[in-house]
């Protein structure tokens, strides 16, 4: 029996078609995956099906009930967990669970047992605002939102990115015991571990469905997409000089707060041109380390510097020899893309004459000339990351710092990200970069993996393997992390 039935739907935006002509369909049951590069049309058909958006052509049934003139049955009996989690935060960890309960004319208490075994593992964090979670928190709590009115139907739109690899196993285990109840998932990523977790999946390009099969079928059919060749880091390699000087050097670091000591104690060196990976799970302290050298705050007690400036007492110099990309990008998606550079080119001080030799030359390298008048905000996702990671590098600064900058994004994209990336080191720009995505901790020259608040490993890649005994370093990575005793939160 089928859970849901897609036939011919169609959907543009002005004259850009995100779907064309769409059918297929999901049993009950099943784990479906919706797989597909950036822009295929993926969040579109989410939207659709979950009746918060009308399709131009086509039908869709889910649960049997028709999305347009049974829209209110239909929201009665899904479940849907968007990107960025959907929740408020500022409210509590209650107060957004019994938010959600309301909407749906329930309440906590009467769909317990439906969430029990994910809500019971942040239940004693209740009155927390959601704010103030790790990614992994948020993730179950959000989940627990979309399950608290017991949905049959649960759909699921990219809900483990920017969460770390442990968390993203931890979540795909709690969507089979959901299954084991009968509750039919679909879900969409960009990992190809999670892909491979669903039973079918339909994949989208450009709107369009290429193919609907099992998982490896699939991947195995547009390895071209999924399983581009890796990057030849040997040409890297050779670009770049030996015996550079340091151009960050950190002794003793550590920032608490109250009791909590966040960084604890952490003391390394990045050499210039050199790509270093600074990886951890959800809470291990990277993202506060990172605000410390990058002049966002200020440690409690050690010692550091940053392309030769003093951390606690020049942070205002730091700021202007690096370079910083979020992974939100950076970018305002209400001014063009020849805008948006020159807004942060004359940010940097740089002069006009320069700025204006660079715009033309960046437009042309990213083939982004013909579109130079188009608003950041109408881009694809891999196209405000490329243009955000070259804005950030603009000016020339002596490191650039990317705080995953590469999340949500199709493996064919990364790779053209990273192109940029070794490009820059070959120029001698030191990449400072965090990533939960363990493919690209192997592109890294040396990685340090942070395991409650201080620095568990450091090295190149081949170092940890043979040091921790592990084929590759997600398993290096699970290995360290879970010997983490404080909570992800």
């Amino acid at each position: 029996m089928q859970a849901i039935e897609v036939s011919h739907i169609s959907k543009s935006y002005g004259k850009v078609k995100a779907l064309d002509d769409v059918s297929f369909s999901v049993d009950k049951g099943e784990v479906f995956g919706l797989i597909g590069p950036d822009g295929a049309g993926k969040t579109t058909l989410f939207r659709i099906l979950c009746t918060l958006l009308l399709a131009d052509q086509g039908t869709a049934l889910v649960d049997g009930y028709d999305v347009v003139s049974q829209m209110g049955q239909i929201r009665s009996r899904v479940g849907y967990m968007p990107g960025r989690f959907s929740l408020y935060q500022d409210l509590t960890v209650r107060e957004n669970l019994e938010f959600f309960a309301t909407l749906f004319g329930t309440t906590v208490e009467e769909g317990y047992d439906s969430i029990r075994a994910i809500y019971s593992q942040i239940e004693r964090f209740a009155d927390r605002k959601a704010g103030a979670l790790s990614g992994g928190m948020k993730q179950k709590l959000a989940l627990s939102c979309a399950l608290v009115h017991q949905p049959s139907i649960l759909f699921l739109d990219e809900p483990t990115t920017g969460v770390d690899p442990v968390s993203r196993k931890e979540f795909w285990e709690m969507l089979g015991t959901l299954k084991e109840r009968g509750i039919t998932i679909v879900a969409s990523t960009p990992y190809l571990d999670e892909v491979r977790c669903c039973e079918r999946v339909a994949f989208l390009h450009e709107g369009r469905v290429q193919g609907v099969d099992q998982p490896d079928i699939i991947l195995d059919r547009f390895s071209a997409i999924f399983n581009p060749p890796g990057i030849d880091k040997s040409v890297a390699v050779a670009q770049q000089q030996t015996g550079r000087e340091n151009v960050i050097e950190v002794s003793h670091l550590v920032k608490a707060f109250g009791t909590f000591h966040a960084v604890d104690d952490i003391s390394f060196s990045v050499r210039r041109g050199e790509i270093f990976g600074f990886l951890g799970a959800n809470g291990a302290g990277k993202t506060t380390a990172m605000h410390m050298l990058t002049g966002l705050n200020q440690p409690t007690s050690g010692t550091g510097t940053v392309a030769g400036f003093d951390i606690c007492k020049e942070h205002e110099q730091i700021k202007k020899h690096i370079g910083y990309m979020s992974q939100r990008f950076s970018l305002y998606e209400d001014l063009t893309v020849k805008e948006n550079i020159r807004l942060f080119a004359g940010i940097y001080g740089m002069r006009d004459e320069e700025i204006a030799r660079k715009t033309d030359q960046l437009l042309e390298q990213l083939q982004f000339t013909e579109h130079k008048n188009d608003l950041v905000g109408s881009l694809p996702l891999g196209w405000k990351q490329k243009l955000a990671f070259s804005v950030s590098i603009f000016h020339d600064p002596d490191i650039v710092f990317l705080d995953e900058p590469t999340g949500g994004v199709d493996p064919a994209t990364r790779r053209q990200f990273w192109e940029l990336i070794y490009e820059a080191a070959g120029r001698g720009i030191t990449v400072f970069v965090t990533t939960h995505y363990m493919d690209e901790a192997e592109y890294c020259d040396r990685i340090s993996i942070m395991v409650d608040g201080k620095i568990s490993a450091m090295g190149t890649p081949e170092e940890l393997k043979q040091q921790f005994h592990q084929p590759d370093i997600d398993h290096v990575f699970t290995y360290l992390a879970r010997q983490a005793t404080r909570s992800s939160d």
